[in-house]
């Protein structure tokens, strides 16, 4: 059971584990890739963190939230913001993560690396 007096710390640490795309589960469930959460010296919550690659899903789907609008609606300089945001949070380690944010921006891959390259030469 997740709770019992800890709900605050529960509380403060789920926007952080929402934002990851990550699942708070009772300590006793945890496996052996789960982060375990202590509050004053007791196991109180663990965290499933997402694959990567459904991470970048849920980083996406968080921009295109806070943006109001579809990333692809962006005009071209809110896209290589986009575009840097995501190169800083290491987006472009992920396995077929230019692909990715390529189709979420409605750009080609091909523009996604030039936006890098800017980045690079700026």
């Amino acid at each position: 059971m997740i709770g019992n007096g800890d709900e605050p710390f529960i509380t403060a640490v789920k926007p952080l584990v929402d934002s990851m795309g990550g699942e708070m589960l009772p300590p006793d469930e945890a496996g052996p890739e789960d982060v375990v959460l202590a509050w004053q010296g007791v196991d109180v919550v663990a965290v499933r963190l997402p694959q990567l690659a459904d991470s970048l899903d849920h980083i996406l789907a968080a921009m295109e939230r806070k943006q109001g609008r579809p990333l692809a609606d962006l005009d071209r300089k809110s896209k290589q913001e986009v575009v840097r945001i995501l190169e800083a949070r290491g987006a472009f380690a992920v396995r077929h993560g230019v692909e990715t944010v390529a189709s979420a921006l409605g750009v080609s891959r091909f523009t996604v690396y030039n936006y890098l390259n800017r980045e690079k030469g700026a």
